[in-house]
Formats: C-alpha cells, sequence, structure tokens
C-alpha cells in the first residue's frame, strides 16, 4: 500500500514538472512558433524586429542562467517554479493589450527573467533527482516528451480558438486576427497561471527552503570554480549550444510552409502544430533507448540527423510541388533537435558532474549555451527579411548545417572524457 503510494507520488511530481517545464514557456515561445505569421501581422513586426525581442529575452536570461542556477541548489523547486509561472501569466494578460513595439521588447525581457532566474535551474534540479542514478534518460525522456504533449495539446486548443473567432480564412483583417489572437492569450494565460497554482499547491513540501540560509551563503564563488574545473561541462556547453540553436531554427517551419510551400495560414499555423505532436514521441523512445546504451552515442546520431536534415533546405531543392521531400526535411531536422534536448542534460552523471551541483552546472551551461537567444533571432530574421523566399531559409539552414557538424565534434570530445574518467 506503502509502495502503490510512493508510486502516485512520483507519477503526480512528474506530471506538475512536465506542465510547468512547458506552460512557462508557452506564451514566451510557442505562440510565436505555431502563429508565427499571424503574430507578426497583429503586432506590425518584421521578423527581424521579433528576433529583436527574443534577444532581450536572451540577454536578460544570460544572467538569470548563470545565478538562477545556483540559486536552485539552495531553494525549494515549488517555491520558485510556482511564483515563475504565476508571474510569467501575468505578461500574457499584458499582451493582450497589443503593446507597440517598444514595449513589447521590455515584456520579452520581463520573460526572460521569469521564465528563466526562477525556473530553469529549478526543473532541471528536480527533474534530475526525480530520475536517480539509473533512470536519468528515463527522467528527461519523459520530461521532453512530456513538455511537448503539453506544448502539442495547447497549441491545438489554441487553433481551435483562433479558428472559432474566424468564419472565412481567405478574407481576415487586422482586426479579426487581433481578436482571435487575443482569444488565444487568454486561454493560454489562464492555463500558466492555473499551473502555478497547482505547482504551488501540490508538488512535494518534503524539501521545503531553509530560510535561515545568509543571503550572502546561496551565491559561492567555490561552487562555480568547481563546476568550471570540470572538463565535460564545457563539451556539454558546446553540445547544448548547437543543439538549442537548432531548437531554435524550428520557429521558421509554419513560416517556411506558408513562403515557399505556398500553405494558408491555418495549414501553416497546422505545421507548427503537428510538428509539436513528433516531440514526445521522440522524448520517450530516445529516452528509454539513452538508459539502455550510453546516452552520449544517441546524442551523436541526433546530430548527423540535423545535419542531414537541415541540408535538405539548404540545398534549395524542395519545391511547392514536393511535399514528400518538404515533410522528410522537417521530420529529419525535428527528430534529431527533439532527440537532443531530451538528452544533453541527461549526460550529466556520464561527465561526472556531482548532483549536488546540479543547479549551478545548468546555469554556466546554460550561460553560455542559451546565447542563441540572444543572436539567433535577429540573425535568422536578417538572413529571411533580405532574401527572397527559399534563398532565405537556404542561408538559415546552411547555418544550422555548420552547428551540426560542430555539434557533432564536441559529442565526441565530450564521450573521450567520459571514457577516460570511467577508466
Amino acid at each position: 500500500m506503502i509502495n502503490e503510494q510512493n508510486k502516485n507520488k512520483r507519477l503526480l511530481e512528474l506530471i506538475l514538472i512536465i506542465l510547468a517545464g512547458e506552460s512557462v514557456f508557452f506564451l514566451p515561445f510557442v505562440v510565436q512558433r505555431v502563429f508565427r505569421p499571424t503574430f507578426l501581422e497583429v503586432f506590425e513586426l518584421t521578423n527581424y524586429e521579433l528576433g529583436i525581442c527574443f534577444s532581450i529575452y536572451g540577454l536578460v536570461g544570460l544572467f538569470s542562467y548563470f545565478f538562477g542556477g545556483t540559486l536552485a541548489d539552495k531553494f525549494s523547486p515549488r517555491i520558485l517554479m510556482s511564483l515563475a509561472l504565476v508571474l510569467t501569466a501575468f505578461g500574457g494578460f499584458w499582451m493582450m493589450s497589443y503593446p507597440s513595439y517598444s514595449i513589447l521588447k521590455w515584456l520579452y525581457g520581463y520573460w526572460g527573467f521569469t521564465s528563466i532566474f526562477l525556473f530553469w535551474g529549478a526543473m532541471i534540479k528536480q527533474t534530475r533527482i526525480w530520475g536517480g542514478s539509473e533512470n536519468q534518460g528515463i527522467a528527461f525522456g519523459f520530461l521532453d516528451g512530456g513538455r511537448g504533449m503539453v506544448a502539442a495539446l495547447l497549441s491545438s486548443l489554441g487553433i481551435l480558438i483562433f479558428a472559432h473567432y474566424l468564419e472565412d480564412v481567405t478574407i481576415i483583417t487586422v482586426f479579426d486576427r487581433q481578436v482571435a489572437f487575443k482569444g488565444v492569450l487568454i486561454f493560454s494565460s489562464v492555463f500558466v497561471g492555473g499551473i502555478g497554482i497547482l505547482v504551488f499547491s501540490l508538488l512535494d513540501k518534503s524539501e521545503e527552503p531553509n530560510y535561515s540560509i545568509d543571503s550572502l551563503h546561496v551565491f559561492l564563488w567555490s561552487d562555480f570554480k568547481k563546476v568550471m574545473k570540470i572538463p565535460s561541462v564545457w563539451c556539454l556547453t558546446i553540445i547544448v549550444l548547437c543543439a538549442y540553436l537548432g531548437y531554435k531554427v524550428t520557429d521558421v517551419f509554419s513560416l517556411y510552409a506558408k513562403e515557399v510551400m505556398f500553405y494558408d495560414e491555418m495549414a501553416a499555423a497546422d505545421i507548427g502544430s503537428k510538428l509539436l505532436y513528433l516531440r514526445p514521441v521522440v522524448g520517450v523512445i530516445i529516452g528509454l533507448l539513452a538508459d539502455r546504451t550510453r546516452g552520449s552515442l544517441v546524442i551523436l546520431f541526433a546530430f548527423i540527423m540535423m545535419f542531414f536534415g537541415s541540408m535538405i533546405f539548404a540545398t534549395e531543392i524542395i519545391k511547392p510541388e514536393l511535399n514528400s521531400l518538404f515533410f522528410l526535411g522537417v521530420t529529419l531536422s525535428a527528430i534529431g533537435i527533439y532527440a537532443l534536448r531530451t538528452l544533453y542534460f541527461s549526460v550529466m552523471r556520464e561527465g561526472f558532474i556531482p548532483i549536488n551541483l546540479t543547479g549551478t552546472a545548468v546555469g554556466i551551461i546554460s550561460f553560455i549555451a542559451y546565447t542563441p537567444d540572444i543572436f539567433s533571432g535577429p540573425i535568422i530574421g536578417y538572413l529571411l527579411d533580405s532574401n527572397v523566399g527559399a534563398t532565405g531559409y537556404s542561408a538559415v539552414f546552411s547555418l544550422l548545417a555548420v552547428f551540426s557538424l560542430l555539434g557533432l565534434v564536441a559529442t565526441l570530445a565530450f564521450r573521450k572524457l567520459a571514457s577516460t574518467n570511467h577508466q
């Protein structure tokens, strides 16, 4: 009976981590990924301007990763994660007023703080603890796969809400789009805030923060120095950097469908939504596979898939009538990218990174590895805005191919270090 209760408790904890893990990023990223053409239209933005918004998010996130990681080693994930979710939801209500571009940049800076400083390190550490010593692949596989399922379901509901407000997608005004998109924002914001309340109320309270901790002892330079002396940390940093750039490129798939394949607005959004359903499948399968072999080996093959998928787009061989080739390129790229997202933090044990320094290590890795939040948006936006049709996308995916090869080299170095330490 006690064992059954423990299983149910662990299951509830995992579900809450998954729901929280995707909800906190739904407003800053997923909504734009699925509704990118609409988003640009209703806010009167260019791709470059949206990229600048993401860059501001990334700049705030850069320092939030670094200091938020060690914060997660000192305080309760329940408090940090729930506060982050509720504050992020407030940003969604702010967005409903359709602020100007200058105000929108402030909003993305605000989200950079709420979703990273308070949330990111706490979520990764809680997941690593949940997985224990033998199930890191499963833990992170279910985390990213579950996050993908949550994103897919929420995006599908968002599309249904959006469509509910539109009678004919072929003849709609900017005002019609704003009304419909506001419905999506209301739903998303209420959902995110609700998950924050559930996390606060239901997540395991057995490890509450020690409020007697002197604030001067929260950020210890000795912890940072210990982590920075671990060689595998730097290989993992490059792996995450390359993988994350790939994930940022998935933002343009729906726009590619509209501008190159000539899909209508709803069909293009549906492409982005369907991709999200691939993520949970990849996450669970890859997570199970990783615990039966070395996770770094699976990462190696994932970079190879990402490379070949990106080359299909980079060579401009896709034409509007070649739907099968388009879907092949999307599928190869997405499987590789989602597999990498599933595994890159699951190999921390393989790289001999101590669990008591997980948050600090995640902070240092993320401080560098998530810099694509700063530079990828403007670069992708510039390449798309300054080149017509498939040519701009060819440049974007050529960049992705280069990072795929860099990630491949870093993974080989990580595996060599892990093998040496194991001996």
